[in-house]
This record gives structure tokens, C-alpha cells and sequence, in this order.
């Protein structure tokens, strides 16, 4: 077998050209036309720029050739030209490969053919282009703390990598190295970020870029981006500046024209002002997280156009306004996280358009109930927290038929009614907080039930009567189970709850007889009715007071006779 290597498919395809017109009579390849294949590629240096190439097709000439001098009565009846053409870093790499048939050609001298292959499987070296390289040394100058790194790395495509720079081959030709992604986080140590960290305005020379992700990074000195930094950056598809506090300013519109973003992250720096609409444009973003910052307005209608989205992340901020019913367009979206800002209004009915939603966060709002019938829908929600907002209505009784959910969050939210005997139907539910409302009857005992139940808390609301949870529910909570804050909740007098009336920090039914034992049994008819005794009271008390005015009369009679006689 004899394998030669070629980046140039055009030199491939004359090769196989020649050597299936003369595969009945091998000897014609060693012929005139050998030669001049070989030197009209020599004349064509468009298809051969590199001299390793044209020694590789001259070898594989003279291998042939060589071959066949040495058995000049061989017969090649089966000869056989399979070919591949394999893709190694992006660049054609095609190979001949020659089978004679076993028993009929004898093979050529080992140290020969060990040169021929040693040849052969060279491979063209890919190079990097000086403008691009050096925007590379710039970048990384602006950003790491080793005025060395450009002399540490001269070539850190191949020879001398870095952790945080990958690259690619281009599939051009000659094949061009390029680099395709910029990381600094915390698992590369070595070097830090310099303390004037800033972003260089060389990235424009980086047009290949794929993905900048930069980890606590700006922390001293003040960085903002630049309105002109990323609007050329066709090949960006993943941006991460996270965890910088000194990255401030607001987010520039220009991020919205870099249209192959799949992920936008810009969480926990110090980025101000609205959301630009012009977000909207990011046809194929993915994931948007803003959190953790200081952004304020209202969020965008435009954000209904990011139709690939999946994840979308606003948390901690101060956006205000009214939730746009655009949100219901975003039919990929899994995660949803508004928390922690001064949203108001109404939850838009559109939201339950959201089939595949699995996390809804609203916590920590201003927005009012009651939560929309269309939430039914939400077949996928496993995690619905929209406590501390001002709902004011009862518990939604479309939750029980959400069978995927798995943590419930309505606390502080104003609720009034009873707790709906349908959540005791939710049998993956692992945590539901129904704590400071105004929520009161009982409370359901087959919540007691519920297999993954591990953390409940219905503290401080106005629920009344026997906690009958099962024994067992009460001892695998321990002090995952809150019920403190009901006046009117009491645990029965058993001797074996006794002290579970103090451990759970709710009184117990036994000094509370109209809860225990209703009135008490009168089988002799000694005790009479309240009326009775009420009348019979109020009876005494004239005669008493008859009696004293006698007293005091029959006194000052017998004391004005004194006087007299």
C-alpha cells in the first residue's frame, strides 16, 4: 500500500485522471505523460505553492516506476485505485492509496518505501496571518498582567498555546490558522488581569472570534463597552463579560447588529440603563442574562422577535413597567427569571403560551393577581416562585393539575381562602411555601402524603383547627415544616403529641374544649341551659339588692324613733 498526501484536490483529481487511463497497461504512467503532469503542475504555482507537494507527486511517480523496473514480468491484472479524500483541520488532505493484488506483486524495499511514506505524510503547515496575530498580542496586553506574553506565545495556534486561546483552520487555500476564542476565567491562573484591564480596540482585528467570555477580570479600574466594538464581529457567537464590578455603562446598541450571537451574558457588573431594543435583532440568540446589575426601564416589546431563545435571565436589577405580552412569542423559552426588580401590573395571559417553560421566577415584584387561568397549560413547570408580590387572591386551583412541579413559591403574595385540596396531588412537589398570608380553614392532611414533599412552611397565616399531618411527615421534616403563626392552630392531645405541641411552636387542643370535645355531656339534666343561667343570675342579684335597701331603710327608721322618744 503507498499513500501520498496532498492538500490540493485539483492535483488529486488530475492524478486519478491519469492513473484510471492507464490502469490496463501500468507502464504508460512511467510513460512522457508522467512527465508531463509533472511539469505542467510545476508551471501552475496557483495549485502548487509549496515545494514538499511537487516532491510528493515526483515520488509517487518514481515509486511506481521503481516498482515496475524491478519486476519487469510482472502482470497486473487486478490492479485497484481506491481513493479517500480525508478532512484533517479543516484542509483537503487526499490520498491515493495503491493496492496490488497479494501474490502477484512483490513489495518494494523496506527503507525505500519508509522514505516515500516519511514523505508522504507530511502535511501542509498551516500559518497565521500578521495582522491577526498581532491584534491577538494587543488584546491579551490590554487585558493580562505579562508584558512577556506576546514573546512567551509567538505562535499560540501550534508551538506555543495558551489555555485561554483556541483556534481553528480555515478551509482556504494554503490553510490559515485563526483564532476563534478568548477566555480568562478563574480556573486559568496563571497570568492574572492587570489592574488597568481594559477592553483594546483591536478586537475589530479578530474577525474571526467566535466566542469572548472575560471572568472577574475588569475589578479596578473603570471599563465600559464601546459603542463601536462589536457591530463588525459577523463570526461572535458567544460573549460573556461576567463578574466584573468595575464594567459599567450602559449596554450598547451595536450588540444588536451582531446577528450570529447564540449566547449574550452580562451578569453581576455594574451596567446601567435601559435594554436597548435594538436586542430584538438577535434572531439567533439563545441565552440573554442580564442579572445583577443596575439596569432600569421598562424591558423592550422587541424582545418577542429572540424566537430561539431558551433562556432568558433579568433577575436583580430595576426594570420597571409592565410585563410585555410579547414575552408569549418566545415558544423555546425554558427558563424565565424576573426576580428582584419593580415590575408591576398584570401577568399577561400570553405567558401561558409558554409549552416548554420549566422555570418561572416573578418573586420579588409589584405585580398584582390574580395569576391567569391560561398558566394551566404550563405542562412543563417544575418551578413556579412568584412570592412577595401583591396578588390578593386565592391559591390558584389549576396548580394541583401542573404534575411536574417540583417547587411552589407563593409567600408574602396576599393571599386569602383555604389551601385547595388539589395540591395533594403534585406527588413530585419537594418544596411549598404558602407562608405570610392570610390563607385560613385547615389544613389539607394528604399534603402529608405527598412522596418528595421535604420543606413546607405555612407559617403566619389565619389557618384553624387540628393539624392532623401523619406522625411520620412531622418527623422526616424536623424544622422544614413551619406552622408557627396560626392563632387558631392546635395539635391534638395525644399523649404521644405531646411534645410536638412545643417543638412545632403551636398550642395544643386540650385547653381548648370547643375544638376537643364540644360541649360537655348532661345525662342527669343538672346543668341548664345558658338562658337559664343567665336569667337565674340576673334574679339573684334583684333580691339582693331589695334586701340591702331594706336594711338601709328599716336602719334609718329605727334611728329617727331614737330621736324621738
Amino acid at each position: 500500500m503507498y499513500i501520498a498526501s496532498f492538500s490540493n484536490p485539483f492535483v488529486f483529481l488530475q492524478l486519478t485522471t491519469l492513473f484510471h487511463a492507464n490502469y490496463h497497461s501500468p507502464t504508460h504512467i512511467c510513460s512522457s505523460k508522467a512527465t508531463v503532469l509533472y511539469f505542467s503542475l510545476l508551471q501552475q504555482p496557483s495549485l502548487l505553492t509549496q515545494k514538499d507537494e511537487t516532491i510528493a507527486i515526483y515520488l509517487s511517480i518514481l515509486l511506481i516506476c521503481h516498482q515496475l523496473n524491478s519486476r519487469k514480468n510482472l502482470i497486473f491484472r487486478n490492479w485497484i485505485l481506491p481513493f479517500s479524500i480525508a478532512f484533517q483541520t479543516n484542509h483537503y488532505c487526499c490520498c491515493f492509496i495503491f493496492s496490488v493484488h497479494s501474490g502477484i506483486c512483490q513489495m518494494a524495499s523496506v527503507p525505500f518505501l519508509l522514505v516515500v511514506f516519511l514523505l508522504f505524510a507530511g502535511e501542509m503547515v498551516a500559518v497565521m496571518e500578521e495582522k491577526e496575530l498581532l491584534g491577538l498580542f494587543e488584546v491579551m496586553d490590554a487585558l493580562v498582567d505579562d508584558p512577556d506574553w506576546a514573546q512567551s506565545h509567538p505562535q499560540p495556534c501550534t508551538d506555543t498555546p495558551w489555555p485561554g486561546v483556541e483556534c481553528e483552520v480555515s478551509s482556504d487555500y494554503p490553510p490559515i490558522f485563526h483564532v476563534t476564542k478568548i477566555h480568562i476565567g478563574p480556573e486559568i491562573l496563571s497570568p492574572p488581569c492587570k489592574s488597568s484591564a481594559h477592553l483594546s480596540q483591536s478586537l475589530l482585528k479578530l474577525s474571526y472570534l467566535k466566542t469572548f467570555s472575560i471572568f472577574n477580570c475588569f475589578v479596578a479600574s473603570p471599563v465600559t463597552l464601546p459603542t463601536t466594538l462589536f457591530g463588525p464581529f459577523s463570526s461572535l457567537e458567544h460573549l460573556a463579560l461576567q463578574s466584573n464590578p468595575s464594567l459599567h455603562g450602559t449596554i450598547p446598541p451595536s450588540l444588536g447588529h451582531v446577528t450570529n450571537l447564540r449566547v449574550l451574558s452580562l451578569s453581576q457588573n455594574s451596567l446601567q440603563g435601559n435594554i436597548p431594543k435594538q436586542i430584538g435583532n438577535l434572531a439567533s440568540l439563545e441565552q440573554l442574562d442580564l442579572s445583577y446589575n443596575n439596569l432600569s426601564g421598562e424591558i423592550p416589546k422587541e424582545i418577542g422577535g429572540l424566537k430561539s431563545m431558551t433562556i432568558l435571565d433579568l433577575s436583580w436589577n430595576q426594570i420597571e413597567g409592565n410585563l410585555p405580552y410579547s414575552v408569549g412569542e418566545l415558544q423555546l423559552l425554558q427558563k424565565m427569571d424576573l426576580s428582584s426588580n419593580r415590575i408591576s401590573g398584570k401577568i399577561p395571559p400570553e405567558l401561558g403560551k409558554l409549552k416548554r417553560l420549566v422555570l418561572l421566577d416573578l418573586s420579588h415584584n409589584f405585580i398584582g393577581g390574580p395569576v391567569p387561568e391560561t398558566f394551566s397549560s404550563l405542562e412543563n413547570l417544575e418551578y413556579f416562585l412568584i412570592d412577595d408580590n401583591p396578588i390578593k387572591a386565592g391559591v390558584p386551583p389549576f396548580i394541583g393539575n401542573l404534575w411536574k412541579l417540583k417547587s411552589v413559591s407563593l409567600s408574602g403574595c396576599g393571599l386569602v381562602g383555604s389551601i385547595p385540596n388539589s395540591l395533594s396531588s403534585l406527588e413530585n412537589l419537594t418544596a411549598l411555601s404558602l407562608d405570610n398570608n392570610s390563607l385560613n380553614g385547615s389544613v389539607p392532611p394528604n399534603l402529608g402524603f405527598l412522596p418528595n414533599l421535604d420543606q413546607l412552611n405555612i407559617s403566619h397565616n389565619k389557618l384553624n383547627g387540628i393539624l392532623e399531618l401523619p406522625d411520620e411527615f412531622i418527623g422526616k421534616l424536623g424544622k422544614r415544616l413551619d406552622v408557627r403563626g396560626n392563632s387558631d392552630l392546635c395539635i391534638s392531645d395525644v399523649t404521644n403529641k405531646k411534645n410536638l405541641s412545643s417543638y412545632l411552636e403551636i398550642p395544643s387542643c386540650r385547653n381548648d374544649k370547643s375544638l376537643t370535645e364540644g360541649p360537655p355531656e348532661d345525662p342527669a339534666g343538672i346543668l341548664k341551659p345558658s338562658w337559664i343561667k343567665s336569667n337565674m343570675s340576673s334574679s339573684s342579684s334583684r333580691m339582693d339588692l331589695i334586701l340591702i335597701l331594706f336594711n338601709l331603710v328599716f336602719s334609718f327608721i329605727l334611728i329617727f324613733l331614737n330621736l324621738i322618744l
